[in-house]
């Protein structure tokens, strides 16, 4: 993908010949943090745990709690980090693995005013309610302000049935989910940019905005989205309303299938964003198990499968609830490689140098950027940080 930013005629219009309404974005600013981020030849993030995640019961030092996960953002942040984000779910009692899963809508936005430079990117159900635009307009338009350009959201529009029940909804068909999404960031671009009060009554839900305004404005145009999809219906709407694309591989968790399969799922966003005149990055989720050598490693592995998770609750994914999501079909697919079931859209075991071949590989297959989770956050991230990130730099892959 071309490193250049693109930038449309005008800052915010209708775009000709398409259903969406096109803003000049974070992205399209040569000053945005986000931009600073991109500049990297593979963006660096933490996906955090903010709830308790039963992946094994070796012991960690990983708890849900905000202070934890605010030391491990300020911890990254140190290491040069570009951005955090992490899931939210709304699952009924017995769901979660563990007792407790903070909101990272909340959470992330509550970390902007004690960080400086990492991008904070929350997780936002944004059907669930529904939302009124003008909420997470305002909502949107402080913490940008509050985070001098640094937050986001990760656009998602709910793929359990039990999660809408939740919300007193039936589960709205996946396609129209998106067409809905549409409609509301629609509604929210032009209230970010609007020079005058603006009236829309939705189609797709029940409400209505009349002579809405908001303010401030947003420093860069609007927050920083980013789509978390796997979906054509997803893609078609990341091309047209997002930043970055967080994607998961459509050969499943291991790294030969990922690779695999990786470039021509990449080469078709990249294409659908052409088509509507935008580009897109592209962020993939890896859990990294990593000491300095190959025996080592094979202990720490063979530590965390020989612990088997905690018998409470749903385990790592949840599966027993019915989804209709796309980006996890390739788990399910006999003629890919599997995993350890480890958690992350893939699993990168090795020493450090053969951690840095598998990011260069990804790199690519036309990954923009890397979202990592450990299985002990704090260990983990200081042995990236002391023997990984090093070699990253020496081999290009940051500045």
């Amino acid at each position: 993908m071309s490193s250049a930013i693109a930038t449309p005629a005008a800052p915010a219009a209708w775009s000709a010949g398409e259903s969406f309404y096109r803003v000049r974005g974070p992205l399209e600013r040569a000053d945005s943090p986000l931009v600073r981020a991109a500049r990297q030849p593979l963006m660096l993030g933490l996906f955090l745990n903010l709830q308790d995640i039963s992946i094994s019961s070796y012991p960690t030092s990983n708890t849900w709690t905000f202070d934890y996960n605010a030391d491990i953002v300020r911890q990254g942040e140190a290491l040069g980090f570009d951005l955090a984000f992490s899931r939210t779910q709304w699952l009924p009692k017995g769901g979660y693995d563990g007792e407790a899963s903070l909101d990272s809508f909340v959470a992330l936005g509550g970390m902007a005013a004690i960080t400086k430079s990492i991008l904070l990117i929350s997780t936002i159900h944004v059907l669930y309610g529904p939302w009124h635009p003008l909420h997470l307009a305002k909502f949107g338009a402080t913490l940008d302000h509050i985070s001098k350009g640094r937050w986001g959201i990760n656009v998602v529009t709910g793929h359990r049935a039990v999660e809408h029940e939740m919300f007193g909804w039936q589960r709205i068909e996946h396609d129209k989910r998106y067409t809905m999404a549409g409609e509301l960031f629609d509604v929210l671009n032009r209230l970010w940019t609007a020079d005058d009060n603006y009236s829309h009554e939705s189609v797709h839900s029940a409400w209505k905005v009349s002579n809405g305004w908001i303010t401030p404005k947003p420093l860069y145009g609007r927050p920083v989205l980013v789509t978390a999809t796997g979906s054509q219906a997803g893609i078609d709407f990341a091309s047209r309303y997002s930043d970055i694309l967080f994607i998961t591989s459509p050969g499943g968790a291991h790294i030969d299938s990922a690779l695999a399969t990786l470039p021509p799922h990449i080469d078709a966003i990249r294409r659908t964003a052409a088509s509507v005149e935008r580009e897109v990055r592209t962020l993939i989720n890896p859990v990294i198990v990593s000491r300095n050598t190959e025996k080592e490693t094979q202990a720490y592995l063979d530590a965390l499968l020989d612990n088997p998770p905690r018998p409470k609750g749903a385990s790592f994914g949840h599966g027993h609830y019915d989804s209709d999501a796309h980006a996890w079909r390739g788990r399910s697919d006999k003629t890919h490689k599997q995993g350890y079931g480890l958690g992350g859209n893939i699993e990168i075991i090795g020493t450090p140098e053969q951690v840095v071949e598998q990011f260069i590989a990804l790199k690519r297959a036309g990954i923009d950027g890397l979202q990592l989770g450990f299985a002990d956050f704090r260990a983990d991230l200081q042995h990236f940080g002391e023997n990984i990130l090093p070699l990253m730099k020496s081999a290009g892959l940051r500045f």
